[in-house]
């Protein structure tokens, strides 16, 4: 009877051995693709367990968890983005998580920016060569245009100046020209979002040129409300046939910041010289914001058709040219 009693025993450890280890070793699919996972500095195993359940990554919290304090590797992860798959098993799952993560940095990329700007900043961060990058944004390759159905209105062969949203992003510092400006895209099609290019489409616009407007704002003004106040006079100049007359497109030029353009600058025959062509510039001149973005979607209906920005940042309207002048002697000369 007692061997028996311990025969039975033996079995049922054994079954119980068997089937923990079979949670040990099998994964949650056959699927091979890689997922960034990101342990936080003071996560715990719970914490790490739950965020790996929730996105598909771990078959069970307890078996997981389990694993890690058998091992004794509870204090053992590493902060930083890891690349898991579910394919992985819990085993294999903990040893790449105990590893340190990819090395990461923190970029920021300020509203109003251009591609050259763009460009500047991240070579002195030290992610990628400014003359590659403009080579690249201003050639984009088709395939990676194809990937973005807001793109699909841009005219073949131009940069993508315009559509490179300004944010604060987290890239690794072995990141190569496409991944950043993937993550870019990325974030303009999650930001912008679908609704707001169908609304594009229904007023019958193009995102393309609701960017070239909206890059114009940006750097005119800097407060959200008159975005949307000189949103309306560009709309209506344009209507009637007015030259935007914008000092920001002139700078873009000319590559400089000068409050008042030069009268040497603005005789330039540029296209996007608006003091002498009538029109919208042939495309953005900068990164708008979203609220830029939602100032060109939304003007606010005003009787003006002129304005300025005083050195202290405050927006002067007027109703005809001649206001225009009086305002301008008194702000500005």
């Amino acid at each position: 009877m007692i061997k028996r009693i311990i025969l039975i025993v033996i079995l049922i450890l054994f079954l119980g051995w068997v089937f923990v280890n079979y949670q040990f070793t099998t994964s949650v699919s056959n699927d091979l693709t890689m997922h960034e996972f990101n342990i936080e500095q003071g996560w715990g195993v719970n914490k790490i367990s739950l965020e790996l359940y929730q996105k598909g990554l771990i078959r069970n919290q307890f078996y997981f968890e389990s694993y890690v304090w058998l091992k004794g590797l509870e204090r053992n992860f590493k902060a930083g983005t890891h690349q898991i798959s579910p394919s992985m098993n819990i085993e294999q799952v903990v040893a790449t998580m105990i590893e340190p993560g990819d090395s990461e940095q923190v970029i920021t990329i300020i509203e109003g920016w251009n591609i050259y700007e763009i460009a500047t900043y991240l070579e002195k961060e030290g992610l990628v060569e400014a003359q590659e990058f403009i080579n690249f944004v201003n050639n984009p390759k088709s395939e990676l245009v194809d990937d973005y159905s807001f793109l699909s209105d841009k005219p073949y062969g131009v940069s993508l100046e315009g559509y490179l949203f300004p944010d604060t992003y987290r890239v690794y510092k072995n990141s190569n020209i496409v991944d950043i400006v993937k993550k870019m895209l990325d974030n303009f099609e999650k930001r912008v979002s679908q609704g707001n290019i169908q609304r594009i489409k229904a007023m019958d616009k193009s995102v393309y040129d609701v960017l070239t407007l909206a890059s114009i704002i940006e750097k005119e003004v800097r407060d959200s409300y008159d975005m949307k106040m000189v949103s309306d006079i560009f709309t209506k100049r344009l209507k009637a046939g007015i030259a935007l007359q914008s000092d920001a497109t002139v700078n873009y030029i000319t590559g400089k910041g000068l409050a008042q353009p030069s009268l040497n600058d603005l005789a330039i025959d540029h296209p996007y010289n608006t003091y002498k062509y009538r029109d919208l510039p042939p495309g953005p001149i900068s990164n708008p914001s979203f609220y830029a973005i939602l100032a060109a979607l939304e003007p606010v209906a005003n009787p003006y058709y002129y304005f300025l920005t005083t050195p202290d940042g405050e927006v002067i309207y007027s109703e005809n040219y001649e206001e225009h002048l009086i305002n301008k002697a008194n702000y500005l000369d």
